[in-house]
């Protein structure tokens, strides 16, 4: 089996994981600057550099999307799969109740999710690949022994198709700008007209969190693989009165029945303006005079 976002899976249930399905503590290093990662190196270091015949990428840079790009040697199909897949790594954390945080939608800055994303042979030449993004609730270990010790208590790897499909609008977004400049009494502002974009948190629903899952297009895979069984069929509504379907596997052990549930349209959506609103506003605890 050489689908690779199903090797990467695998390698990352494997890693974060233990055979009962409960997560295993891993050690991260102390975290640099801000656009330093620990994390998204750990997973290129010590996870996806170890599937057998495939080479991960790093990005060659902070603020670069995707984070990682697995491929085999010799890519002849760039939507095969089976060839080269990018990477985007989504981090999460959990609220003081126990919940997933931004359950209802993350922050995608400059970048919309879709499964069709660009990166750049080594000429500078654009070319589109297939993109998948990483779901991944970061935790302190209990009992760790420091603040670097961590565990994954949920991830899921989901086919970017499942996130959005529309590639004109990933275009229009990652596309150049035009920034106003020279703003201000004294003419050194700038405004970067950055785009702030939010898009579905599929750790969000009940059924993936606190497990592993890996969201596919391929309704075989389970016959493909031994290690995956198919737990939910993923359907979502579009706008012009269709839909798509995803399949959403897990690891053997971790899914033991042959039962395969339906969720239908199962991301939280919070109720939103076209209007934008105004930032924070500082409340006085007296009145003016």
């Amino acid at each position: 089996m050489n689908d690779l976002p199903t090797l990467a899976f695998l390698a990352l249930r494997q890693q974060f994981f233990n055979g009962r399905g409960r997560p295993r503590p891993f050690h991260l290093r102390d975290k640099g600057n801000t656009q330093d990662d620990p994390l998204d190196e750990f997973l290129v270091r010590n996870v996806l550099a170890e599937l057998p015949g495939v080479t991960c990428s790093p990005a060659p840079g902070p603020l670069i999307s995707p984070d990682m790009v697995l491929h085999t040697p010799n890519v002849s199909r760039r939507d095969d799969l089976s060839q080269i897949v990018g990477i985007e790594v989504k981090k999460i954390e959990r609220t003081a109740r126990g919940r997933v945080a931004r359950s209802s939608g993350l922050d995608f800055n400059t970048t919309p999710p879709c499964g069709r994303i660009l990166v750049y042979d080594v000429t500078g030449e654009p070319t589109e690949i297939r993109g998948f993004y990483l779901f991944i609730c970061l935790e302190p270990a209990p009992n760790g022994r420091g603040g670097n010790d961590m565990i994954v208590s949920a991830f899921a790897l989901v086919d970017g198709n499942a996130l959005n499909e529309d590639f004109d609008l990933y275009l229009s977004v990652i596309g150049e700008r035009t920034k106003r400049i020279e703003l201000g009494t004294f003419g050194d502002g700038a405004d970067r007209t950055r785009p702030m974009l939010i898009f579905g948190n599929p750790l969000g629903i009940a059924e993936l969190d606190h497990s592993a899952t890996l969201i596919h297009p391929n309704r075989e895979l389970a016959e493909l693989s031994p290690s995956l069984t198919q737990a939910y069929l993923l359907r979502r509504s579009v706008k012009e009165n269709d839909h798509r379907e995803f399949c959403c596997y897990r690891d053997t052990r971790d899914f033991p029945s042959a039962m395969v549930g339906t969720l239908i349209d199962p991301f939280h959506t919070p109720s939103r303006d076209a209007r934008t609103r105004p930032r924070g506003r500082f409340v006085l605890p007296f009145k003016m005079a």
